[in-house]
């Protein structure tokens, strides 16, 4: 069967969802809208939700350490340690 051009991008998607961070991922594709207002008013709180998940899709794909996806929701500042405290996955390591 010959690849077509969302083949990449389904297999990115299956490697991230099926790594060592999956239930990370999904509990964050989990939080409302609402959610996320309530814990970062406004549309900063979305970007950064969705940079968020960007980052550990990737340390899912990547099958990163703990440490070195902390460090990295830490980089991405205080709007992201608030948003990542509500998953459970992440609560207790920031």
């Amino acid at each position: 069967m010959a690849k077509n051009r969302y083949d990449d991008l389904f297999d990115d998607a299956d490697a991230a969802f099926n790594g060592q961070y999956k239930d990370a991922l999904n509990n964050l594709y989990g939080l409302s809208k609402d959610e996320i207002d309530s814990i970062v008013p406004g549309t900063a709180g979305l970007q950064t939700y969705a940079i968020l998940i960007k980052v550990v899709e990737q340390a899912s794909k990547q099958n990163l350490t703990q440490t070195q996806l902390v460090k990295n929701i830490k980089d991405l500042g205080d709007l992201a340690i608030k948003i990542a405290k509500k998953i459970p996955e992440f609560a207790a390591l920031l």
